[in-house]
């Protein structure tokens, strides 16, 4: 067992993931990286542990619910309760909903919304028994603004919002933190406004916040 807080990133990757990864190492968390990619994760655990942050990977296919639990419980049994959940799965791709076919559809909310649905619910018990814990969705603009090029991705944007809504109400009282944080822009390293490292600010806005829990930041 680990000491130190976790963070546990569920679509960890080179851009947001890596981000979040360094904000909250270099702020006293070890961090669990989860994704599909075996040798980017390997990449990306050696480079924040150049870093000097601390990290760990498990292999999760978040279109498949079972595997999401099954990483999820070992990342505690390995390293203790997630202290900070954060979802960053998503299919992304452009969809025109007049020619996609119904499998590519469920397929694409499986990783969009249920996967963080699923990874929400494996964490809850440990968090609700410690009357603290906060989990964290990646949101975007088409929540807000659909276009119909990315039909399928706007569904899982708008679901996702919604999921974290509404467990925002039922589990605040219990001393859960929900939030999202809607990125209306598209995310590149060099972008004065939407590059990782200003993303990766907005979630640590949310994680500090200590009583008034925001449920969402649109950025």
């Amino acid at each position: 067992m680990n000491n130190k807080k976790v963070l546990t990133i569920i679509g960890m990757g080179e851009k947001n993931g890596l981000a979040l990864a360094r904000k909250f190492g270099k702020n006293g968390f070890v961090v669990a990286m989860l994704a599909r990619n075996n040798t980017r994760l390997e990449q990306l655990q050696e480079q924040l542990n150049d870093e000097g942050v601390e990290s760990y990977y498990y292999l999760t296919d978040a279109a498949d619910s079972d595997s999401i639990q099954a990483s999820l419980r070992y990342v505690q049994g390995s390293l203790g309760d997630t202290n900070v959940l954060v979802y960053n799965a998503a299919v992304i791709g452009q969809t025109h909903l007049t020619k996609v076919k119904p499998e590519k559809l469920l397929n694409d909310f499986q990783v969009n919304v249920i996967g963080a649905l699923v990874a929400a619910q494996e964490v809850l018990p440990s968090m609700e028994a410690r009357k603290e814990g906060k989990i964290f969705f990646t949101g975007g603009g088409l929540a807000l603004h659909p276009h119909y090029q990315y039909g399928s991705l706007g569904i899982g944007k708008a679901g996702i919002r919604s999921a974290a809504h509404s467990l925002h109400q039922e589990v605040r009282a219990k001393g859960v933190h929900v939030a999202t944080v809607t990125i209306q822009g598209f995310i590149q390293a060099d972008d004065e406004k939407y590059n990782p490292d200003a993303i990766a600010e907005q979630f640590w806005t949310l994680y500090e916040q200590r009583e008034d829990f925001d449920v969402e930041i649109q950025y």
